[in-house]
């Protein structure tokens, strides 16, 4: 059995391969709901194979939003279609993860299709907030540094999320902490200023993700997975980086964190990053085996076998892929094909399984 197609377990939750659908923007909510849209394109890739998919960003609060039109979760409202959602997912094998988010400074900004620039007040856009007053791009209106209140009701927020994800059946939350998204601007020197509990020493930086874990733990079953994605490096002189990433991931695994999602970058504009296919993986092989926690590798994976050598090599736990499973729901079935792993296809499919 090809290393791509083995179940892996985290506590209580078993997946049926070590194929992840990350979690990819749709931005095609109205006010925080999830439709029609999200129920095809994920319940597609469930139909396809993929063993954990994760929903998009989901803002646990409407300033937390990276755009106007992304999905939510900070209202008992939003629960009735996503439940349908993840009922879905489940019945075709698969498993539903949520990604609890907040944009911080990187919020109230127009969709990619519709400009992405950032969004004033005046134009459907909100003020933003940020452990400092430091605007992502210079020509952008700076976001309000957050007082200790702020900070707290950010961490009550996501706690909420949490609650509701747990009533709708997700089995796995994944809280972002990347991508310049305000856990990240917290973690970095490079946006965080702060001379308070919150900014400063490495133990101030990283209070606001440790106050997060462990309010979601408060109302997340103690057996089912929680997941941390952050940016490895800041690819920035002066950044987070890999060591304060194997530093803090030690920490999470000791508070009851269960996989490390390795990502990198996102934090400030004009960033030049290596794009060769596979460049994030050997940061999610220095935290598994320096942190000793599982992690899942993500970043220009593409192939079959570039993702069974990344398993087979030990340098991750779980391939968490986007833009192939974009371009391909099905990606799993035909992975299976390639590495000779015989894998059970739908039922309605089944008549067009390769023999």
């Amino acid at each position: 059995m090809a290393q791509l197609f083995s179940p892996f377990s985290i506590k209580d939750v078993q997946f049926r391969n070590r194929i992840v659908v990350s979690p990819m923007c749709e931005y095609s909510s109205v006010d925080g709901f999830a439709n029609d849209w999200h129920l095809v394109h994920l319940g597609s890739r469930a139909v396809g194979g993929a063993g954990l998919i994760i929903t998009e960003a989901t803002a646990v609060s409407p300033e937390g939003r990276i755009s106007p039109d992304d999905l939510g979760l900070w209202k008992n409202a939003h629960i009735e279609k996503l439940k349908n959602i993840v009922t879905f997912i489940h019945q075709h094998g698969a498993v539903a993860g949520v990604q609890l988010a907040h944009a911080g400074r990187k919020a109230s900004h127009a969709a990619p299709w519709k400009g992405a620039h950032q969004l004033k007040k005046g134009d459907g856009g909100w003020q933003t907030v940020a452990p400092s007053a430091i605007p992502f791009n210079p020509e952008e209106e700076a976001p309000e540094a957050l007082t200790t209140e702020g900070i707290q009701k950010v961490v009550a927020d996501f706690k909420a999320a949490a609650e509701r994800a747990q009533k709708i059946g997700f089995k796995v939350i994944e809280i972002h902490g990347a991508h310049g998204y305000l856990v990240h601007e917290f973690l970095s020197p490079l946006s965080n200023q702060r001379t308070d509990e919150y900014g400063g020493f490495f133990d101030n930086r990283t209070r606001l993700l440790l106050e997060i874990v462990a309010a979601i733990q408060t109302v997340w079953p103690a057996n089912l997975p929680l997941l941390v994605r952050l940016s490895c490096t800041d690819w920035a002189e002066g950044g987070w980086n890999e060591h304060d990433t194997v530093k803090l991931a030690g920490i999470l695994k000791d508070k009851g964190v269960d996989l490390i999602d390795c990502s990198t970058g996102g934090l400030t504009p004009g960033i030049k990053i290596p794009l060769v296919p596979g460049y994030q993986v050997p940061f999610a092989e220095i935290v598994k085996k320096e942190a000793g926690i599982s992690t899942g590798a993500v970043g220009l994976i593409t192939t079959a076998r570039q993702a069974e050598e990344i398993l087979a090599q030990g340098k991750a736990d779980l391939v968490i892929m986007a833009r192939e499973l974009l371009r391909d729901p099905y990606f799993p079935l035909h992975a299976a094909r390639e590495l000779g792993a015989d894998i059970a296809w739908p039922p309605q499919y089944e008549r067009a399984k390769p023999r």
